[in-house]
């Protein structure tokens, strides 16, 4: 597929997000921006939160990622399930009642200011880095398929992209993204599923017997059962739920979508039907990765791998899609893959700047803006977010070795690992902590986990840490905060709400 086409693709999508940004962001203003004037209606936000969990990183890097884990991720998938009815039944009533905007301002009436501005940073860094490894995998892509031809440096294509995704979220914010993750959404899964169909027609079977011979790879083992192992099962499960807490519930991005919605009602029926739509949206991904290594072996091509040896899984569906499956199938997989990198980055870039704005400048309790001022100096924020996003994926290009998935979720049990532990003590527990000292508890727990993680092989008979990283981490957060506590005889009601 050439160049040229690609990129032709590349401006048509972008033409059609332009469009829904410039419809989607009139008479736009900061609530449109931060709440989307709570007028989002829930099954629109529903239908689009899907693209928005699927991103870049489950895209290409989840089938890829089939040839180290096997079908043992959908253990994680089993326990999102688990995960979501806890937001939607603990969490999501309590953001509503508080009527929040940014979610971390839960523990400024919890705890105190330090609590406040450490639980807003631990967000922002997480976030950062994780819409940053999820870029930079499309664009990595891209930019070896595209631009790397006509001599254009990586840090030109990823200034491009996010300049592009700037321009269409500055004015209108979760206004406008609600509506481009349905559009992305939609592509996304038309990819996946038009690819699979390809696949059996090149290889001249029927659907049902390229589902046959690809469940019976040994790549579709489901359960491993040794306990030392990563993937072990119910490690799997645990980590799913909890993964699903922190990185949805916890995290500003996520939950800006579900607090535009008009009520809480709606606001669960949307989470509901996400979460339900989540098991058959995975396992669909997991089963293109079953066949595309089913399809490799079977065509001899080689797998592409890394200057060490090891398999470079997350290029093995552009590489099939792209070089070996005809034009149509790479105009199909590019429209995706050009989805999952904007639906990456604009979620993100709006909670980013919404959380610096109201968490860390306070921008809604300066009195003395009015509302155009505090406006132009959400531009900025948001322009400044963008180049810091953009430094950071020219950064992962330097230092990327391996599968992007796994890096991701090893660098959130570091950093969403604190606000777990914040939580759960704000919402289980009565005691009042020494609040200047919050911030010392959550720098220490994610380095003690470090330590752990890097010297368990050796000091805990051959166990190796995988996604539970997260809950230890949490947990040490939850110790630390106990510690720094004392009683409080205030009601949990009065706990939440007190100002």
């Amino acid at each position: 597929m050439s160049p040229e086409l690609i990129f032709v693709c590349f401006i048509v999508y972008s033409f059609l997000l332009f469009i829904i940004g410039k419809i989607t962001s009139r008479r736009a203003n900061n609530e449109s921006f931060y709440i989307g004037n709570k007028a989002s209606t829930w099954y629109v936000v529903a239908y689009g939160m899907i693209g928005a969990s699927i991103s870049g990183v489950t895209f290409v890097s989840v089938p890829g990622d089939v040839y180290n884990s096997s079908f043992s991720y959908m253990l994680v998938v089993a326990g999102y399930l688990f995960g979501y009815a806890i937001i939607a039944n603990v969490l999501m009533p309590l953001y509503y009642k508080l009527n929040l905007t940014s979610i971390y301002t839960y523990l400024k009436y919890r705890f105190g200011i330090f609590s406040y501005k450490t639980g807003s940073l631990f967000f922002i860094i997480s976030r950062m880095i994780g819409a940053s490894f999820r870029m930079f995998l499309v664009i990595n892509i891209l930019q070896n398929f595209v631009f790397a031809k006509w001599s254009i440096p990586f840090c030109v294509t990823t200034l491009v992209f996010i300049g592009l995704i700037l321009l269409y979220t500055y004015k209108g914010g979760i206004k406008t993204i609600i509506w481009t993750d349905t559009l992305q959404t939609t592509l996304m899964l038309l990819s996946i599923i038009i690819t699979i169909f390809l696949i059996a027609n090149e290889m001249n079977i029927s659907l049902n017997e390229l589902f046959n011979k690809a469940y019976n790879t040994p790549y579709s083992k489901l359960i491993i059962t040794e306990w030392q192992d990563k993937r072990f099962f119910l490690k799997q499960f645990i980590s799913g739920i909890f993964i699903t807490i922190v990185m949805t519930g916890l995290d500003q991005d996520m939950m800006q979508k579900n607090l535009s919605c008009r009520n809480i009602k709606e606001a669960k029926k949307n989470m509901y039907w996400m979460s339900a739509s989540l098991v058959p949206v995975n396992l669909l991904f997991m089963t293109l990765g079953l066949i595309l290594y089913y399809y490799a072996e079977n065509k001899g091509i080689i797998l592409p791998s890394f200057s060490d040896g090891s398999i470079a899984t997350d290029e093995l569906y552009p590489i099939i899609a792209l070089n070996h499956l005809g034009h149509f199938a790479g105009l199909v997989f590019i429209f995706g893959l050009l989805s999952a990198a904007y639906s990456s980055a604009d979620g993100s870039l709006t909670a980013l700047t919404t959380a610096f704005s109201i968490d860390i400048l306070e921008l809604s309790e300066k009195k003395y803006l009015n509302e155009q001022q505090k406006i132009k100096k959400r531009y900025f924020i948001h322009i400044g977010m963008a180049i810091i996003m953009a430094v950071v994926i020219m950064l992962f290009k330097v230092i990327n070795n391996r599968s992007v998935i796994q890096s991701l979720f090893t660098i959130a049990g570091y950093t969403y690992g604190p606000l777990l532990g914040l939580y759960s003590f704000g919402l289980f527990s009565k005691r009042q902590v020494k609040d200047s000292f919050v911030p010392y508890i959550c720098i220490i727990s994610p380095i003690i986990c470090y330590i752990l993680s890097i010297n368990s092989n050796e000091w805990l008979s051959g166990y190796k840490f995988g996604f539970e990283l997260l809950v230890f981490n949490g947990i040490l957060t939850f110790i630390g905060l106990f510690l720094i506590s004392k009683k409080n005889n205030m009601s949990n009601m009065e706990l939440y709400t007190k100002k």
